[in-house]
């Protein structure tokens, strides 16, 4: 998607190369995802929201949509419930984010494809 590459394209230079790295690994694991910019960082969809990730001048984000607290190998880069941080100064974790990301289709798949109320109108809102 032509803003997602203008997003990775946009952000440090010294973030780009981890950026379309994971961009690569999320889109391996879950390929019939859909890639947008949501909250002005990339977000892939998949059977309801999956993963977002963003770019700081130090440090990578990505953000599980929920599925943080359960990853005990990623504790080490957590800084907050539901997010995870990785500094530029080391190599990413791709094999434990790429279980991350895996859990996450997993989880997707098992709720029907969508959370109460996300994508979806109430019977009270129509």
């Amino acid at each position: 998607m032509k803003a997602v590459d203008a997003y990775i394209t946009a952000a440090p230079k010294a973030a780009q190369p981890r950026l379309r790295e994971l961009r690569k690994l999320i889109k391996a694991v879950a390929p019939k995802a859909t890639e947008r910019l949501s909250y002005g960082m990339p977000h892939f969809d998949y059977k309801g929201r999956l993963i977002y990730f963003s770019a700081f001048k130090n440090h990578i984000g990505v953000y599980p949509v929920g599925e943080a607290e359960q990853h005990k190998e990623l504790h080490r880069f957590m800084t907050g419930k539901g997010t995870y941080r990785f500094s530029l100064d080391e190599p990413m974790p791709m094999a434990l984010l790429k279980k991350l990301v895996e859990a996450r289709v997993r989880k997707n798949e098992g709720s029907g494809g969508q959370k109460a109320g996300y994508g979806r109108r109430s019977a009270s809102a129509r």
